[in-house]
């Protein structure tokens, strides 16, 4: 009788260790997830400041080019507001409208030499482009941040400890192209 109580004990200590480290690995995941988002986000909004001095540049020499501009000042603030948000959906679909609108006014270069040839110009396209190559490293590290967690909240042994975290599976960040 004594030796069933001692493996009963035991057994509880061990399925109390392994909720434990169980709920600690799906919040530890689940927190590397939102650090992963806001590393996305620091990087949208990096873009996004970049914009206005892109506009003004290309305003000095294209002043016929209004609608372009006003298109590209409208995709900023439609990013800067899912920047905000909760939705990664929404995040993807306004960073889609920032990229589709850049490309005719990065494009002006071609048709106003005299822009192609400006230094703040080219600066402004260096940083850019450099800003663009951190936000895919942060795509791909949220993507992988939120493989981790899925597949810890619906693999063995974990997945029986995942509905006491309160933690759901995320979706995964699609690129805007």
């Amino acid at each position: 009788m004594r030796f069933l109580l001692i493996v009963a004990l035991v057994l509880a200590v061990l399925v109390l260790i392994g909720f434990v480290v169980g709920y600690n690995r799906i919040r530890s995941a689940d927190v590397r997830v939102a650090e992963a988002l806001s590393g996305i986000d620091v990087e949208l909004t990096r873009r996004a400041s970049l914009i206005p001095s892109l506009v003004h540049t290309v305003q000095t020499f294209a002043t016929h080019e209004k609608g372009i501009l006003d298109r590209v000042t409208d995709a900023r603030a439609a990013l800067t507001s899912a920047t905000g948000g909760k939705s990664i959906a929404e995040r993807s679909a306004a960073e889609k409208q920032l990229d589709s609108a850049l490309v005719p006014l990065l494009a002006l270069g071609q048709n106003y030499p005299q822009l192609n040839s400006s230094n703040n110009f080219l600066d402004l396209q260096r940083n850019l482009a450099d800003t663009e190559d951190k936000l895919a490293f942060a795509r791909q590290y949220y993507n992988d941040a939120v493989a981790t967690l899925n597949r810890q909240l619906t693999t063995i042994p974990w997945m029986f400890v995942a509905p006491l975290t309160g933690v759901a599976e995320k979706e995964y960040y699609q690129t805007p192209r």
